[in-house]
């Protein structure tokens, strides 16, 4: 048997394990913000930039803005075309900053699949503890591939309204 072919069923025995451990940053669903056509297709959906709004899990008042391509056609139409890996991120502070518990340096903050088995995008935070800065990326990963197209954004936590006291990350961070 060809070394290529024994690795499927391996590939799929180790995605489909770990589904169940999926922990709660994965269970919160995106919010859809708009949807712009990018190519017109006469008969089938178009090609579309989706841009996505989500909410840190563990840090309060931190909104991330996701922007990726959706893939229109026959295969969009049925859920089946293997979305292209091309992503942007912006993440603002919204309100207060606070933390509901520690965190490690590059923790799933979102990830979504982008394709029936292999490829899924995901955002990472970390903490730059010399400018008390969240950092978080946003990437595109294949199973076997991996791929290149990312993007980053920065928090810097400042005082909101009247307080003046803010968190310092480093204080959050698992060590």
């Amino acid at each position: 048997m060809p070394k290529s072919s024994s690795r499927f069923p391996l590939a799929v025995a180790v995605a489909i394990g770990l589904v169940p451990a999926l922990g709660p940053a994965f269970a919160q669903e995106p919010d859809l913000i708009f949807r712009k056509s990018t190519t017109f297709r006469l008969l089938t959906p178009n090609d579309k930039l989706a841009t996505y709004g989500i909410d840190d899990p563990l840090v309060q008042n931190v909104a991330c803005h996701y922007t990726l391509p959706e893939r229109g056609g026959v295969a969009g139409a049925f859920g089946v075309a293997e979305q292209v890996s091309d992503v942007s991120l912006s993440c603002r502070q919204v309100g207060p900053i606070a933390f509901k518990e520690k965190f490690g340096q590059g923790d799933v903050v979102f990830q979504q699949s982008r394709s029936l088995l292999f490829k899924k995008v995901q955002i990472v935070r970390g903490c730059d503890e010399k400018r008390n800065v969240l950092v978080y990326l946003i990437y595109s990963d294949k199973l076997v591939e991996g791929s290149p197209k990312n993007s980053t954004s920065s928090v810097p936590i400042m005082p909101w309204g009247s307080a003046q006291d803010v968190p310092k990350c480093a204080d959050w961070l698992k060590r």
